[in-house]
């Protein structure tokens, strides 16, 4: 049976625990606050702790009452920042999305929109992103809800010859304006 050193505030288990999560890759700043933890169980005071990581004391006060609380097992539990809705599967799945039809996941449409990626998104993966942010993380892909150019319907031998044109119908003189429109068949 081995003794293992008692600490001022920490059970044997959290001081494991957040010794092990030390030698993990952290954020500088969550790993400040496990150091913070530790030295307050050695015994450092606030003032000590605050000089040897270079953190401010309101920091330092924070991490020390955690760990004499006795929930220093819970330090991640509070997560710095905006958390991260989208990853990596997400945006693998969106880009999969993105490059097929809609048809092909069963909707009427023939064309995906910002709004219905975000709805069928949602329904997968439980992320609710908006339309906007979706339109971001195409074009950060390279892609787009908008047709590409050459992808657009060329005309043919029967849509050709289908044009309209609207003339101001006045006296023999020219006409005042001319307006032609050339009707493209699409297909829904």
């Amino acid at each position: 049976m081995t003794l293992e050193k008692q600490g001022l505030y920490l059970t044997s288990f959290q001081r494991r625990l957040l010794q092990k999560n030390l030698e993990t890759d952290l954020r500088p700043e969550y790993r400040r606050r496990l150091e913070i933890m530790l030295l307050a169980d050695s015994g450092q005071s606030q003032t000590q702790i605050c000089e040897a990581l270079g953190c401010a004391p309101e920091t330092a006060r924070y991490w020390i009452a955690i760990a004499q609380a006795g929930v220093a097992h819970h330090w991640n539990d509070h997560p710095m920042g905006r958390p991260k809705a989208v990853n990596e599967q997400y945006l693998d799945r969106l880009k999969e999305l993105a490059s097929n039809s809609p048809r092909e996941y069963g909707y009427p449409f023939q064309r995906w929109t910002a709004q219905w990626l975000s709805k069928h998104l949602a329904k997968e993966f439980g992320i609710e992103v908006s339309d906007r942010h979706i339109n971001r993380l195409l074009k950060d892909m390279g892609l787009s809800t908008r047709p590409r150019r050459e992808a657009t319907e060329k005309p043919t031998e029967s849509t050709k010859n289908s044009s309209i044109t609207i003339r101001d119908l006045q006296s023999n003189s020219e006409p005042n304006f001319l307006w032609s429109l050339n009707l493209i068949k699409t297909s829904n």
